[in-house]
C-alpha cells in the first residue's frame, strides 16, 4: 500500500460515466502503467457506484447514486474504495464524498392538519404545528416556513431556528366563535435549493368552547443511554405530564408523536398511562447510534389538548459482531520458485462495532511458508520461505480475525493456495546400474530388460523419455546393438549376439524429462552374453577327409602303453560347454588301443604281435560338455612299420591351403616385421648421431668404441670445475687456479680398476686428487704452470711418466726406484692395464711387455720412454705423497717447473696426459687433471648417495687439512 488515501467528490444523481477525478494524475503514473499493471477498484459494499477507465486513469460513474438512499441518517455521505495495482501489488484507499443536490421537496408528514382552539384562547396562545420533513441536507432542506395571511395566527420560527422540528401557531388575536367557526390555514415549507423547492400543508382551526390548558412535560427533551444488546422490555425512560384543567380535561393519555418515523415505533413501545418508554425490539448499534423519540401528552377534554416531548436514546456499543475477512483478490497458483514477500492474496477486515471493539487483528497458522502484512484495514498475504510443490502442492490457510472487545469475537476465513510446478528434479533411476544377462544367438528384437525412471515434478515436468547416449561398440555405433522405448524405458536386441565375438558391452541410458529447460540423468547398463552350446569340437590333430582318414605309424616292436598318437581339438565355446571328452567308438581290435578320455593320449594296451595285422582303423570321437552336447569324429588308421623313420609320411594330411592359416599367425608375421624394422631404424638412426657428434670434434666416426677424441679446453674445465681446491703447499709456483692430484680417497689403496669406455660416451675422462708432497720439500715438485693434465684412455705411451715421491731436479732425472713394493692386487691391476693399454694401442708386443714387467720387475719397452709414479721409499703404495719421473729411455726430461705429458700410476689402468696450451692462449682456465670418465655419471651418483657423498667431502677435506699440515 502507499501514501495516504486519495480523496474525491461527487455530485448525486449524476449518470453514468460522469467524470469524478483523475487517479493516473493524483498518483503521477501513467495512465497506461496502470492499464499495463492491471489497475482496478474495488469495494468493501456490495454494489460498485464507481469505476476505473484505464485509458485516461479517471475515475467515472459506473451507477447513478442517491444520497438519501446511501447515507440516510449521516449528514456526511463518504464511499470507501480501494485502488489495487498489480506488478508489484500497490493499494491505495480512495475516499469519495456525495455531495447532496436539490433534488427532494420539502414534505410535510401529513397535508391536512385540523386544530380545535377554545375561544377562550388568549391572545398569545400556541399551537404546534409537524414541521415538514426534507430528505436532502444542508441549505438544500427547509430552510423556512410561511403561512398563509390571516388576521388571528402568526408562524413562530424561532424553535425551528433553534433546531426543533415542532413550528408553532401563535394566537394574535382572540378567536370569536360566531364570527369564524372554522379557518382554513396554508403552511408551506421552503428549502434553500436553487431554484428552491416548497411544499404545503393545509391547517383547518376549529374553534370551540371548551379545555383550554394542554398537558405539559416536566421536560421537553429527555437524553437516555442504553446498550444495543438490551432485552425486549428493558425500560428506557418514564415520561410525566400534566394537565392543570379538571376532570375528564386532565386525564393525559401518553402516545407517540405522529412525526415519530415507524422503525422507531418499532423498536420502541409506550405505556399509555404510566408513559413508560420501553424497549420493544433488537437494538443495533452498527445501524444507528442514536434515536429521537416524539411522545405526546393528550388530555380528555371535550377539546383534547396535547403536550410533546422529544425522548434522545444514545445507543452504546456492545461487542456484538464478529469481525468479517472479504477476500478482495487471489493469487493463485504461486510458482513454487517465487521470491520471499510474493503478494499470494489481498484482503480486507470489517467490524460493525466501535471503538476497541473494532479493532481487528488477523494472524494465520505457525509453520507455513506465508506471513501476513496490514495497512489499516487492508492486508496482504506474502510468501516467507522457500516453497516446494513435491512437499505441498497446495495449503489451505486458516486466517482468523480477532477484535479487542470483551470478551473478543473472532472469526476465521480459509484461503487455498496452490503451489504450481517447475523443472526443479531431474528424473531418477530406480537402479543405480542395471546389469543384463542374455543368451547368446538371441532373435532380432529380444526383449533385454525395462529401465525405469521416476521424476518427482508433476504434468510435463514428470513426462520422461529414455534414450541411448552416442557411443561404440568394437567400433560399431550403441544403435547397431540396442535400441530402447522413448516412453516406456523398454530395452531390445538390435541383432543377435555372439558369446564368442562379444561377451559384454555397457551402454548408457539417459532419462530425460519435457520441462523446459529439460534435465536428465544417466545410468549404466552392463550387458552379458550368456554362452550357450553352438559350437560342436574341432579337431586340429590328426586330420582326416571325407575320403581319407588320418594316418599314424607304431612300430611293430612298440610296447604296452606305447603313445601312438594325441587328439588335439578345442571348442569355440567356454565354461563346461568347453570341457572335451574323448571317445574311441570304433576299432578293428578293440584290446588293443585305449584313449585317455581328458587328454585324448591313443595308447596301446599291450605288445604288438609278430602276427598283427600291418593296419588298423580307429574312430575317435569327442565331445563336449554342453546341453545337448555336441560331437566330431575322425577316422585314423595306424599303420604297423618295422622302422618308422623309413616311412614318407603321407603329406596330404599337411598340406592346407592359404585359407586356412590362422588370422593369429598372420598378425604374428606382421608385429615381427615392424619390430625388425624400428630396430633396425633406430641402429642406424644411432649410428648417424655418433658420426655427427664425432664430426664436431673433427674425428672419424669409424674409430673403435674406446677411441679417444680431443677435448676442448672449456669442456675440460667444465667437467673439472667441481674439483678445484686452492689449497696448496708451500714452495708451489702455480697459477691462482692450480689442481691438485691427491691420492688419497679408495685411489690410494690396493684396489684394481678397470676402464672401458662405450661407443656412446660423451667423455672419456676422470679427475682424482692426489695429496701435496711431503712438508719442506723444495723444488718444483709436481708442479704444473698452464697446462692441464688429463688422463685419457687410447694415447700413446711415449710420454707416459710414473709419479714418485722424490724430488725431481731440472737437470738430473732419476731412475725408478727399483724398491717397489707390489702386492699381488696391485700387481694384477698393473697387469690388467697393460693389457688394456695394449689393446688400446693395437701393438703385438704387449705380451712380452706385459709378462716382463710383473715377472722381472723391469719395465716394458712400451713403458721406458713413459714416466713412472710412485710413493716414496718405503712407503709402499699406500702413501698420500707421490713424484713424477721420466723413464730412463725418454729423452725428454722435464725441466725446472714441467712435468712431463702423460703419465700413469702403478695399480691403476687410467693414463693420464698433460695437455699445455700455448702461451698466448685466450682460454683462461684453471690447470686440473682429469681421469676418463663422465663428469655426469658423478653427478647421478651423488644424487643418490645424498648425505654419504657429503661426508666423504669433508673427509677428503678434513685430509688436506692435516697433509697441509
Amino acid at each position: 500500500a502507499a501514501g495516504g488515501p486519495l480523496r474525491y467528490s461527487v455530485r448525486e444523481e449524476l449518470p453514468h460515466g460522469a467524470f469524478v477525478g483523475s487517479v493516473a494524475s493524483d498518483l503521477g503514473v501513467d495512465p497506461r502503467r496502470l492499464a499495463a499493471r492491471g489497475a482496478r477498484i474495488t469495494s468493501g459494499s456490495g454494489r460498485q457506484y464507481l469505476e476505473l477507465e484505464l485509458g485516461r486513469g479517471a475515475l467515472l460513474v459506473r451507477e447513478r447514486m442517491d444520497r438519501e438512499a446511501l447515507c440516510e441518517l449521516s449528514p456526511s455521505c463518504f464511499l470507501s474504495l480501494e485502488l489495487v495495482i498489480e506488478q508489484p501489488i500497490e493499494v491505495h484507499n480512495v475516499e469519495v464524498e456525495v455531495l447532496d443536490i436539490n433534488d427532494n421537496a420539502p414534505r410535510f408528514p401529513r397535508q391536512d392538519y385540523r386544530l380545535e382552539i377554545s375561544e377562550s384562547a388568549v391572545p398569545g396562545a400556541r399551537f404546534h404545528i409537524e414541521s415538514a420533513q426534507d430528505p436532502d441536507v444542508g441549505t438544500n432542506s427547509v430552510q423556512n416556513y410561511l403561512l398563509s395571511p390571516n388576521r388571528h395566527f402568526a408562524l413562530d420560527l424561532k424553535g425551528f431556528q433553534s433546531g426543533s422540528k415542532l413550528l408553532e401557531l401563535v394566537l394574535q388575536q382572540p378567536l370569536d366563535r360566531e364570527q369564524s367557526a372554522l379557518q382554513q390555514l396554508v403552511l408551506t415549507a421552503v428549502d434553500g435549493g436553487d431554484p428552491p423547492k416548497s411544499g404545503t400543508a393545509q391547517i383547518s382551526v376549529r374553534v370551540v368552547d371548551t379545555n383550554d390548558n394542554p398537558p405539559a412535560f416536566d421536560r421537553s427533551t429527555y437524553t437516555v443511554s442504553l446498550l444495543e444488546n438490551s432485552l425486549p422490555g428493558t425500560l428506557v425512560v418514564k415520561l410525566n405530564a400534566s394537565d392543570p384543567d379538571e376532570g375528564s380535561n386532565g386525564d393525559v393519555i401518553y402516545s407517540f408523536g405522529s412525526y415519530t418515523p415507524q422503525k422507531v415505533r418499532q423498536l420502541f413501545s409506550v405505556d399509555p398511562h404510566s408513559g413508560e418508554v420501553r424497549v420493544n425490539g433488537t437494538l443495533d448499534y452498527e445501524e444507528a447510534s442514536s434515536y429521537e423519540i416524539y411522545v405526546q401528552a393528550t388530555d380528555q377534554g371535550p377539546v383534547s389538548m396535547a403536550g410533546h416531548c422529544k425522548v434522545l436514546v444514545n445507543i452504546v456499543d456492545a461487542n456484538d459482531n464478529a469481525p468479517e475477512v472479504e477476500l478482495t483478490s487471489l493469487y493463485s497458483p504461486v510458482p513454487e520458485d517465487a521470491r520471499s514477500g510474493t503478494v499470494v492474496a489481498l484482503m480486507s477486515v470489517t467490524d460493525q462495532d466501535s471503538g476497541l471493539n473494532k479493532q481487528v487483528s488477523l494472524r494465520i497458522p505457525p509453520g507455513l511458508p506465508f506471513t501476513l502484512n496490514s495497512f489499516k484495514n487492508s492486508y496482504t498475504l506474502v510468501t516467507q520461505g522457500k516453497l516446494d510443490h513435491e512437499k505441498a502442492a497446495a495449503y489451505n490457510i486458516t486466517v482468523t480475525a480477532t477484535d479487542s472487545g470483551s470478551p473478543p469475537l473472532s472469526s476465521q476465513k480459509v484461503i487455498h493456495v496452490e503451489i504450481s510446478d517447475i523443472n526443479d528434479n531431474p528424473p531418477r533411476f530406480e537402479e543405480p546400474v542395471y546389469s543384463v544377462y542374455i543368451p547368446e544367438n538371441n532373435p532380432l528384437g529380444a526383449f533385454l530388460c525395462t529401465i525405469k525412471a521416476t521424476d518427482p515434478d508433476v504434468a510435463k515436468n514428470a513426462y520422461v523419455s529414455y534414450s541411448l547416449l552416442d557411443g561404440e561398440i568394437e567400433g560399431l555405433p550403441v544403435a547397431s546393438y540396442v535400441s530402447i522405448k522413448s516412453d516406456s524405458g523398454s530395452m531390445y536386441a538390435v541383432r543377435s549376439f555372439d558369446y564368442e565375438t562379444l561377451r559384454e558391452f555397457q551402454v548408457i541410458v539417459q532419462a530425460q524429462d519435457a520441462g523446459i529447460p529439460p534435465l536428465s540423468s544417466t545410468v549404466t547398463v552392463y550387458i552379458y552374453v550368456v554362452d550357450e552350446n553352438d559350437h560342436a569340437p574341432q579337431i586340429l590333430y590328426p586330420t582326416s577327409t571325407n575320403t581319407s582318414a588320418a594316418l599314424e605309424m607304431i612300430p611293430r616292436s612298440a610296447y604296452a602303453g606305447y603313445l601312438v598318437t594325441k587328439i588335439i581339438a578345442i571348442d569355440g565355446d567356454s565354461g563346461q560347454n568347453a570341457w572335451l571328452f574323448f571317445y574311441l567308438v570304433q576299432t578293428s581290435d578293440p584290446g588293443l588301443f585305449r584313449i585317455e578320455l581328458h587328454t585324448g593320449e591313443i595308447r596301446t594296451t599291450r605288445k604288438l604281435g609278430e602276427d598283427s595285422t600291418p593296419t588298423f582303423n580307429l574312430t575317435v570321437e569327442v565331445r563336449d560338455n554342453g546341453e545337448p552336447s555336441m560331437s566330431s569324429s575322425v577316422a585314423i588308421t595306424i599303420a604297423v612299420v618295422d622302422r618308422v623313420s623309413k616311412i614318407i609320411p603321407d603329406r596330404r594330411r599337411h598340406f592346407k591351403s592359404p585359407s586356412n592359416y590362422s588370422e593369429v599367425t598372420l598378425y604374428l608375421i606382421i608385429a615381427l616385421s615392424a619390430i625388425s624394422f624400428v630396430f633396425l631404424f633406430t641402429i642406424i638412426g644411432l649410428s648417424i648421431i655418433k658420426c655427427y657428434r664425432y664430426s664436431l670434434y673433427g674425428s672419424s666416426c669409424c674409430a673403435g668404441c674406446c677411441t679417444v677424441r680431443e677435448r676442448s679446453p672449456a669442456e675440460l674445465y667444465k667437467q673439472a670445475n667441481n674439483n678445484i681446491d686452492a689449497r696448496l703447499p708451500q714452495g708451489l709456483k702455480v697459477q691462482p687456479h692450480f689442481i691438485e692430484v691427491r691420492g688419497n680417497g679408495s685411489l690410494t689403496k690396493t684396489y684394481c680398476y678397470k676402464a672401458c669406455l662405450t661407443a656412446g660416451s660423451g667423455s672419456d675422462t676422470f679427475m682424482f686428487y692426489n695429496t701435496c708432497g711431503p712438508t719442506g720439500t723444495t723444488g718444483p715438485s709436481a708442479v704444473v704452470t698452464e697446462r692441464h693434465l688429463t688422463g685419457q684412455s687410447g694415447q700413446s705411451a711415449q710420454n707416459l711418466i710414473i709419479l714418485r715421491n722424490d724430488s725431481i731436479t731440472p737437470n738430473e732425472p732419476k731412475h725408478p726406484n727399483p724398491d717397489w713394493r707390489y702386492s699381488a692386487s696391485l700387481r694384477a691391476g698393473m697387469q690388467r692395464y697393460v693389457w688394456l693399454l695394449c689393446i688400446w694401442r693395437r701393438q703385438e708386443s704387449c705380451v712380452e711387455d706385459q709378462q716382463g714387467l710383473i715377472s722381472s720387475g723391469q719395465q716394458s719397452p712400451v713403458l721406458q720412454q713413459a714416466g713412472e709414479v710412485s710413493p716414496p721409499v718405503g712407503a709402499g703404495v699406500n702413501s698420500n705423497s707421490w713424484t713424477f719421473k721420466f723413464g730412463p729411455g725418454n729423452s725428454k726430461q722435464g725441466g725446472p717447473g714441467e712435468l712431463p705429458d702423460k703419465f700413469i700410476i702403478p695399480g691403476s689402468p687410467a693414463i693420464i696426459s698433460i695437455r699445455q696450451e700455448p702461451p698466448n692462449s685466450q682460454i683462461d682456465k684453471s690447470d686440473f687433471i682429469t681421469f676418463g670418465k663422465k663428469e655426469e655419471t658423478k653427478k647421478k651418483k651423488k644424487k643418490k648417495k645424498g648425505n654419504k657423498t657429503q661426508e666423504k667431502k669433508e673427509k677428503g677435506n678434513s685430509t688436506t687439512e692435516n697433509s697441509d699440515q
